[in-house]
């Protein structure tokens, strides 16, 4: 087996982990995806092992000994979780033990977004995905964060919290405490139940496990269908990621500039035009010269960006990562895997 890498690029994300082993001149030498990597507190171990697995795989490729250490010059590791600096804090112990790289770089995963839809420096990266979260750096380098812990921290907003007000409103349409809706049809149909009561048993036992997120694909399915109730949902979540992204811009005096807000996360790419066109026309109503567009590459492509600035990578390094680090290059068994 071969040396090192000089980069590794991590995206980490509740359901699944993408990992990529880069040379210095942007060529892809190994990449792998694997399960879940949250990094909440009391998961590091388990989401180290996954990483770990992953790591393993796309050495394998790359032919490189995944027993070496360090593996690479630079590592990136964009993981949700990393959302107060305390979070930072605990996850960079958890991970030195590994000796992954020399140079060990550690971001929440709205950094990987914002680098994979921009060639900028600077600018706004969201991920609405299992929850929400937005982080803004300005050209200065000033950095705005979120802390992104939920309705205790303000952030109402994802997939989770799309396919718990689905319930929440099919329930109260059925016991008349809200209007009518067609979630009271459509929530039990996608569990394969007669009815609004068996999904709240079905919760109540643990026979429903780990349900609001497959349930917001539901909500958009309603709302494309006319449901007033499943579109306020929607509306109510596009309003959540505005104001996040205003109060942003507002905070590094971007208002009046043409940054870029890069949208990425499962519920964008679950979503429809209106619930974009939202979005874009609320951001827009603040920051009239805004480029607002919804992210056409895998998030680690940010990832591994944000290690080729660090290195600094060779001429066009930037340019083959975006053409190299593709969705299907990601995707297990697949023979494109092997032309980069």
């Amino acid at each position: 087996m071969s040396g090192g890498a000089d980069i590794l690029a991590v995206d980490g994300g509740n359901s699944k982990v993408d990992v990529a082993l880069v040379s210095r001149d942007g060529a892809v030498m190994g990449a792998a995806r694997g399960g879940g990597t949250p990094f909440l507190p009391g998961s590091d171990e388990r989401s180290i092992a996954a990483l770990l697995d992953t790591i393993a795989r796309a050495c394998r490729e790359a032919g490189i000994d995944p027993a070496r250490r360090p593996l690479a010059r630079v590592a990136a590791l964009c993981v949700c979780g990393a959302d107060l600096p305390v979070d930072d804090r605990r996850i960079a112990r958890a991970l030195k033990p590994h000796s992954l790289a020399t140079d060990l770089l550690l971001h929440n995963d709205t950094f990987a977004v914002l680098r994979a839809g921009t060639d900028r420096s600077w600018g706004v990266g969201v991920v609405c995905g299992a929850g929400m979260n937005c982080s803004a750096v300005g050209p200065t380098g000033r950095v705005v964060r979120y802390a992104a812990l939920g309705e205790i921290s303000g952030d109402g907003g994802g997939g989770g919290w799309l396919g718990q007000q689905a319930v929440s409103a099919a329930v109260r349409g059925r016991d008349g405490r809200g209007p009518h809706t067609l979630l009271e049809r459509l929530v039990p149909a996608h569990f394969g139940l007669r009815g609004v009561p068996a999904v709240l048993q079905g919760i109540q036992t643990g026979r429903i496990d780990d349900f609001p997120l497959e349930l917001a694909p539901v909500v958009f399915a309603a709302a494309g269908q006319g449901d007033a109730v499943a579109q306020g949902i929607v509306d109510r979540q596009a309003d959540e990621l505005v104001a996040m992204v205003v109060s942003a811009l507002r905070r590094l005096r971007l208002t009046r500039r043409d940054v870029d807000v890069v949208l990425g996360g499962g519920v964008f790419a679950g979503g429809d035009g209106c619930f974009t066109g939202r979005i874009v026309d609320g951001i827009h109503a603040v920051a009239p010269a805004a480029r607002v567009a919804r992210l056409a590459v895998p998030p680690i492509v940010g990832a591994a960006l944000l290690a080729c600035d660090r290195l600094p990578a060779a001429a066009g390094a930037a340019g083959r990562v975006r053409d190299c680090l593709t969705a299907q290059r990601l995707k297990p068994g697949d023979p494109s895997r092997q032309e980069a």
